[in-house]
């Protein structure tokens, strides 16, 4: 589905696919559990989803004789982390906003982390007091402006990567590649679990797995606690993707399936059922999940197998997107482990 684009190798390749054993088996044994790590994907400054996203958008980067990534996202933005890496690795300048997406008070909040790897990294560093919003935002707007007037040539990369024109199309790749997998394990998987906030990463999948009519079967668990404009972002990427990657299928609103229930209290903020998944994970596994993205569609995954969501015998996937560093920010929520 992709090979007519063109694609700047930034991961180890294939991410692998292991089974969770024990977490499974404390649930009650009735559905298998798996992980996709995508949190082990790139020697690139830990790597995790994004970069599945940049190795699309990089070539169109280049190609446009660009000398500064210009990017957005919280202030332990995952995001940000990935594209002042990206930036370095292609000899690129690097400018970040990181607003105030979190109400969160942790001493070391802004100085630990992801933050801490995007300065190290070489990144312009901004810092914007704004509240969260999965839309396009006047402060990446004004620092594109800026380094413009500065005599720079910015490369718009929006928050995740994911309004971008090719923002969708990495993760129809991780679907086709799961598909590659499933043919070597001798079984396909009835759901994916996914973590869905500003939405490109769920969309691409939603449009690699409608290759094989399991767009349905992509179960995004909503960490952004805005689920209307969330679900409504994610179908919009996942129809322009659909064009671009000529898939020949029309795409609905119902083939959007978006959890609502566990992105409380919000944004960015663990509830204390979120940081029991997060140890019950760790503890289980040795699989290190974030209180922001992967402890809440963990939170969720969890949840659904107690309730019965999935059918006894299904095959689970849980889409590791990355982001541990990020835990490093919260280091009070889990002083005492």
């Amino acid at each position: 589905m992709l090979e007519k684009f063109e694609r700047y190798p930034l991961t180890f390749g294939p991410t692998h696919i292991e089974k969770l054993e024990r977490l499974g088996g404390h649930l009650g044994g009735k559905v298998d559990l798996y992980a996709k790590r995508e949190d082990c994907n790139s020697g690139l400054a830990f790597g995790g989803n994004k970069l599945r996203k940049l190795e699309y958008i990089v070539p169109d980067a280049i190609a446009s004789n660009a000398d500064t990534l210009v990017s957005i996202g919280g202030v332990q933005s995952n995001h940000t982390r990935m594209v002042a890496a990206v930036a370095a690795k292609i000899g690129m300048k690097c400018r970040l906003v990181q607003e105030s997406w979190v109400p969160h008070e942790d001493a070391v909040y802004d100085r630990v982390g992801n933050i801490l790897l995007s300065r190290i990294m070489g990144a312009d560093v901004q810092m914007v007091d704004e509240g969260f919003d999965i839309g396009i935002r006047e402060s990446w707007e004004q620092a594109i402006a800026d380094v413009k007037a500065k005599g720079g040539k910015p490369y718009p990369i929006p928050a995740g990567a994911s309004v971008h024109k090719y923002g969708g199309l990495g993760y129809v790749g991780f679907a086709e590649e799961v598909r590659a997998q499933e043919k070597e394990l001798g079984f396909a998987f009835d759901y994916i679990v996914v973590c869905t906030v500003t939405g490109s990463t769920h969309a691409g999948m939603l449009v690699g797995f409608a290759k094989d009519g399991r767009e349905r079967k992509v179960i995004g668990i909503d960490a952004s606690c805005t689920p209307a404009q969330t679900k409504a972002q994610v179908l919009k990427i996942a129809q322009s993707t659909a064009t671009l990657v000529e898939l020949g299928k029309e795409l609905d609103e119902n083939d959007v399936v978006l959890i609502e229930d566990y992105a409380y209290p919000v944004y960015g903020v663990p509830s204390q059922e979120t940081k029991e998944a997060i140890r019950l994970c760790a503890r289980l596994e040795g699989m290190i999940t974030d209180p922001v993205y992967e402890g809440k569609s963990m939170q969720g995954m969890i949840d659904l197998v107690s309730k019965g969501y999935f059918p006894k015998g299904s095959k689970v996937l849980y889409a590791h997107l990355g982001g541990a560093p990020a835990i490093n920010g919260y280091a009070y929520a889990f002083r005492n482990g």
